[in-house]
């Protein structure tokens, strides 16, 4: 067993487990709803003559959150290596709660006029800040609690919760949709879905106060080897990794926000789905990922991080196009069939890519340091995604365009990977 793992027992890897699993899902669901209703935002917040203008303006504020998200990492990078990741992951949990519970509150355009939209960007910058500590918080304390030979096993709880959000999230919005009238949803149903944000935050707070700090990180505090300024220390010892977390995170936050989130989009303004038909096909390829994702994990641990995390950039490299191409189709199960092909590349590297990144860090500096990585490829190629996509298919009137948008980034992953050494198995960095 290696240091990182040396006295955990099996209580702390399950309460690390429902800590990363559970916190993620409701981290996820509150970020992620947004997403699901954004073509009605688009008529509350953004009203136009363009129903794409307003779409476009609508995807710019999904997009915001994610420039948050830095500064999220090293807001809670610094709260987590300095102070535990228990502390911050039970703040980051409450803030997003409260701010997602924000948005279902605010006025619309019609009440307050441009007062509402510029409301609705400090809520989304709230939730990024959330976002931003969230995940590598969580992938830190699992990778710190689990045995060498089962760290993409137990990380991957945290990317389960991650899809279990957006799961959930695409759900409600398919329930709400169902049981309303469309003139419902837009007049006032739209709201529940970021309502419950504030039930859901109650749950992740307490299973977060439950969290068992990672044994990692209490020998560093008995030892005072606690950084000072994390932030500052991981750029000065350790930005070539940032750079590598950047690179390998690539083409897992591009393709993460364009198959869960902006496919359910794509489906109906460029395909033929009805909104209840692409909402199924979204939620059942989430489901799919969700379980998927934990073999994915297990197989990295078995063949290697380097191995699942290629054959993922590699997939989306070869098979997007001819995705993208039967999604604009009229038949429903090959439309299905092409979402799933794709979150089922998506999921292989949520398997492995939370135990990659974790292996690259020191523990002083560990959460700060994924939060880096991780946050920054989010900010150019995660939030934008669903933005690019939209405008590349209006300013090229090409329907396939966001497949070339995956594979341009699925190209940085697979170059980043050589640089890469195989980390499975061995003792992470103290």
């Amino acid at each position: 067993m290696s240091k990182a793992a040396a006295g955990s027992t099996p209580e702390q890897r399950r309460r690390a487990v429902y800590a990363g699993g559970i916190g993620s899902l409701v981290e996820y669901y509150d970020f992620g709803v947004y997403g699901y209703v954004a073509t009605t935002i688009a008529i509350q917040f953004f009203p136009t003559s363009s129903p794409t203008a307003g779409l476009l303006s609508t995807l710019a504020v999904f997009a915001i959150a994610f420039v948050a998200r830095p500064l999220g990492s090293i807001l809670f990078g610094h709260i987590g290596d300095r102070h535990g990741r228990k502390p911050a992951l039970a703040i980051s949990v409450i803030m997003m709660a409260v701010a997602t519970f924000g948005i279902g509150c605010l006025p619309t355009y019609e009440t307050i006029g441009v007062a509402a939209p510029l409301l609705l960007v400090i809520m989304r910058l709230a939730q990024g800040l959330s976002a931003g500590g969230e995940v590598s918080g969580s992938a830190a304390i699992l990778a710190e609690t689990a045995l060498p030979n089962r760290r993409g096993f137990l990380t991957s709880a945290t990317q389960v919760g991650s899809l279990s959000g957006l799961l959930l999230a695409s759900a409600v919005v398919g329930i709400i949709n169902w049981v309303l009238t469309p003139e419902q949803f837009t007049a006032w149903g739209w709201r529940i879905p970021f309502l419950l944000g504030i039930l859901t935050g109650f749950v992740g707070l307490w299973v977060r106060i439950r969290l068992q700090e990672a044994e990692a990180f209490k020998r560093v505090e008995q030892t005072g080897k606690v950084a000072e300024l994390p932030v500052v220390e991981v750029f000065r010892t350790n930005s070539v990794n940032i750079a590598k977390a950047f690179g390998l995170t690539a083409i897992n936050f591009a393709a993460y926000y364009t198959v869960f989130v902006y496919l359910s989009i794509y489906l109906q303004t460029v395909g033929t789905l009805s909104k209840a038909q692409a909402t199924f096909s979204t939620t059942t390829t989430i489901a799919i990922a969700a379980v998927a994702l934990v073999f994915f994990g297990l197989l990295s641990d078995i063949i290697g991080r380097k191995l699942v995390i290629g054959g993922s950039a590699l997939g989306f490299l070869v098979l997007t196009i001819p995705a993208f191409k039967i999604m604009q189709g009229d038949n429903l199960p090959l439309i299905f069939g092409a979402q799933v092909v794709l979150g089922l590349l998506e999921a292989a590297i949520m398997g492995a890519i939370w135990a990659a990144l974790a292996e690259l860090f020191p523990t002083r500096v560990r959460y700060s340091g994924i939060g880096l990585g991780f946050n920054l490829a989010g900010v150019f190629v995660g939030g934008s995604a669903p933005y690019i996509s939209t405008w590349l298919i209006q300013a090229t009137g090409d329907k396939i365009s966001p497949a070339y948008f995956l594979m341009a980034v699925s190209v940085i992953t697979l170059a980043t990977l050589m640089t890469v050494p195989e980390t499975a198995k061995k003792a992470m960095p103290e």
